[in-house]
């Protein structure tokens, strides 16, 4: 059989390639389930990292870890220290903006309800000096304790992984609430006062857990 110039022979035992046509809707419907695929994955991905920087679940059963720590007066000041009343624990940080914002509503609150027995925490989780904090706070007008955090304390909170981070604790020693960053005036307040409607532990309770949280006499 005679070729043309430039055409290859057909080897004897060897089928030539086929040319093929892949329909249009197979190339669609595959397209279509790589992107789901990666719809999918991207949106686990971000549940995944919001659970991360949620940290452990809050409950109202859940006793709030105590921690001792030493305070910008040079004193050590324990969570227990502050046994029946309503605390407001906030960690936070002096390069934190949102810290900033929400630091002299807490400096309105802990002048409101103090006769009420809230009681309201700072711990400061950055690498600053001890004289910078000081300085910061008294530039911001706290009225509150401050204390130099300790990452094995932020370990015991979940790890803080965002600030700042917020943790209404009852007078009977349990988590109210948990805030992660900056959240409305408003909503603090009313979270404070459902802190403030919390009950002492009884003695009983007091002493299975520890001397946390006594009653207040």
């Amino acid at each position: 059989m005679e070729t043309s110039p430039g055409t290859l022979e057909p080897t004897p035992g060897v089928e030539p390639p086929r040319q093929t046509n892949r329909s249009p809707l197979v190339l669609v419907v595959v397209a279509f389930v790589v992107a789901l695929m990666l719809y999918f994955g991207y949106h686990q991905a971000r549940r995944d990292g919001a659970s991360a920087v949620a940290g452990p679940r809050v409950s109202q059963s859940t006793l709030a870890p105590d921690f001792s720590l030493e305070s910008l007066d040079g004193k050590t000041m324990r969570l227990s220290d502050f046994r029946g009343q309503a605390v407001l624990l906030n960690f936070w940080a002096t390069w934190c903006g949102p810290c900033k914002i929400e630091m002299p509503w807490f400096v309105d609150f802990q002048k409101q309800y103090a006769s009420q027995g809230l009681q309201i925490v700072g711990v400061a989780m950055d690498d600053a000096s001890k004289e910078d904090i000081a300085k910061f706070a008294k530039d911001m007008g706290v009225n509150y304790p401050i204390l130099i955090g300790k990452e094995s304390v932020g370990d015991q909170y979940g790890g803080v992984p965002a600030l700042p981070e917020t943790f209404l604790i009852g007078r009977d020693g349990k988590f109210v609430d948990k805030i992660i960053g900056l959240k409305g005036k408003g909503d603090i307040e009313e979270d404070i006062r459902k802190t403030l409607d919390t009950k002492p532990a009884t003695s009983q309770a007091f002493a299975s857990t520890g001397g946390l949280v006594p009653v207040q006499k």
